[in-house]
């Protein structure tokens, strides 16, 4: 029972991907953006509210930044699509995702109050500025980091294909090589060895998950959100940065909800997917996996790029 909900988390997360791709949630894309500028009137509103000095008005005005984070986050986008896709690609621990999909959207926040405050306060553009500045030079390059993130795990995949075909000659290498070193040598390195000769494979997984991770990490953030924009510039105009800056991150928060749900259903997807096979099969469907995954993401971050452009 488990394994078949599991699966059927799979069968979703693959459905939604495909989805996304052949832009069949456009017309949710176009309703939640209505959602979203009505959001922001409201969002305008309570700044007003801050400002004029009104009872309660911080708290309301951050439980807003908070929910408009759902909202954006609710809708077809790439910050979701590679959190997902990197879960289902990678066996990274559920609470590492989930981690990863936290500082993606703080970073995000910081992102966007960095724009803001270098466009606005040092260079003293206004708020279209500051749009367009997001749009030609940051996101693109978010876009591109991504892309590289996809690559990087297609190379992966075909690189663990290869090592798969070629597994049996090496490990046979080995076992000579090792019967020879016991016979040539008095050191034998057993069990209690107590120096290392070369990093173990947990050692090597861990350096490419937390680089993996940065990549992903960087490659959300450099897309900064466009409520987190306009909060931070109204709020700036009118004489209430502190709590614009503090809203933006709430706004994170309020994104890293939808993100890391996305991690976790992932990763529940990808483990019942798993779920049953021997060390050996996982080993061989991985590579697989990782290559398929990276594909989608190289091309769908290269879209976006070109879409830039």
């Amino acid at each position: 029972m488990r394994r078949a909900l599991m699966l059927a988390g799979l069968g979703l997360v693959l459905a939604l991907v495909a989805l996304w791709l052949a832009g069949a949630l456009d017309g949710l894309a176009r309703g939640l953006a209505l959602v979203q500028r009505e959001a922001q009137n409201q969002l305008a509103a309570a700044i007003r509210a801050l400002r004029r000095g009104d009872p309660g008005a911080v708290t309301a005005f951050w439980a807003l930044c908070f929910g408009y984070g759902v909202l954006h986050a609710a809708g077809p986008g790439h910050g979701k699509l590679v959190i997902g896709g990197y879960g289902l690609a990678r066996r990274v621990p559920v609470g590492r995702l989930a981690g990863l999909a936290l500082a993606s959207s703080l970073a995000q926040a910081a992102v966007a109050v960095g724009l803001v405050y270098a466009v606005l306060a040092v260079l003293g553009l206004g708020r279209v500025a500051v749009e367009g500045a997001a749009e030609r030079w940051v996101t693109p390059f978010g876009h591109a980091m991504i892309a590289g993130l996809g690559l990087w795990l297609v190379w992966r995949g075909v690189r663990g294909l290869q090592v798969r075909k070629g597994a049996a000659g090496p490990r046979a290498q080995d076992h000579l090589h090792h019967h020879h070193h016991d016979h040539d040598h008095s050191h034998v390195h057993g069990p209690d060895c107590g120096h290392a000769h070369g990093p173990t494979p947990e050692q090597v997984s861990e350096v490419k998950s937390w680089r993996d991770g940065l990549a992903l990490v960087a490659g959300i953030a450099l897309r900064p959100c466009s409520g987190a924009l306009f909060v931070l510039i109204l709020t700036w105009q009118l004489g209430v940065a502190l709590a614009g800056v503090a809203g933006a991150f709430i706004m994170g928060l309020g994104t890293a909800l939808v993100t890391g749900g996305t991690a976790i259903l992932s990763v529940w997807a990808r483990e019942g997917a798993l779920q049953g096979l021997g060390g050996g099969r996982i080993a061989r469907v991985m590579p697989l996996v990782e290559l398929a995954v990276g594909a989608v993401l190289a091309a769908a971050a290269l879209g976006l790029l070109i879409g830039a452009a």
